[in-house]
């Protein structure tokens, strides 16, 4: 059944995030329904502010106030639970029909990640697979794996230029 779980956004009054996630982590353990609803986020990120006396210090933040990030079955009963949690205004889609976000909306977000096997070293003559460039060969510059990136020195019209590539962008040439 977790196999058809989704990703959705539940709006919530401001500053109930933390509240909310906690009530329905409590509701999930009481009523065993992990099978159901897998996770819950409130997304943060974090940022040096600058003080009016002019000192820097890091703070987390919300990146979405107001809303609470749940991984889980639609069903009539997942439904009920969530929208009756005080603070809960409802789930981000129309009336009573709630949108799950698409693929590409959780992967931005960064909530799920795409694990990339990398077999090629920095030094390694690769081929570009996919693109504008996909019919270019180069050499690996330099891999970073955290941003999802590889730069690849590619001899276009006579001269090197460097080029920045997903790390699934490229392979190794046979």
């Amino acid at each position: 059944m977790a196999d058809n779980a989704k990703w959705y956004v539940i709006h919530t009054y401001s500053g109930y995030e933390n509240a909310v996630k906690t009530s329905i982590e409590k509701f999930v353990n009481g009523r065993d329904m992990h099978d159901v609803i897998l996770r819950i986020e409130v997304p943060m990120e974090t940022v040096t502010e600058v003080t009016e006396s002019g000192a820097t210090k890091e703070v987390e933040r919300k990146v979405f106030p107001g809303y609470v990030l749940i991984k889980m079955v639609m069903t009539d009963d997942t439904w009920h639970l969530v929208r009756n949690v005080r603070g809960v205004t409802g789930f981000v889609g129309s009336a009573n029909k709630p949108i799950p976000l698409t693929e590409d909306e959780v992967l931005a977000m960064g909530m799920e990640k795409h694990e990339i096997v990398v077999n090629y070293h920095v030094g390694d003559h690769v081929k570009i697979t996919d693109g504008p460039l996909s019919t270019f060969t180069g050499v690996v510059e330099e891999i970073e794996p955290e941003k999802d990136r590889v730069s690849v020195m590619v001899s276009m019209f006579g001269r090197e230029t460097p080029v920045e590539l997903a790390l699934d962008q490229v392979e190794v040439l046979q």
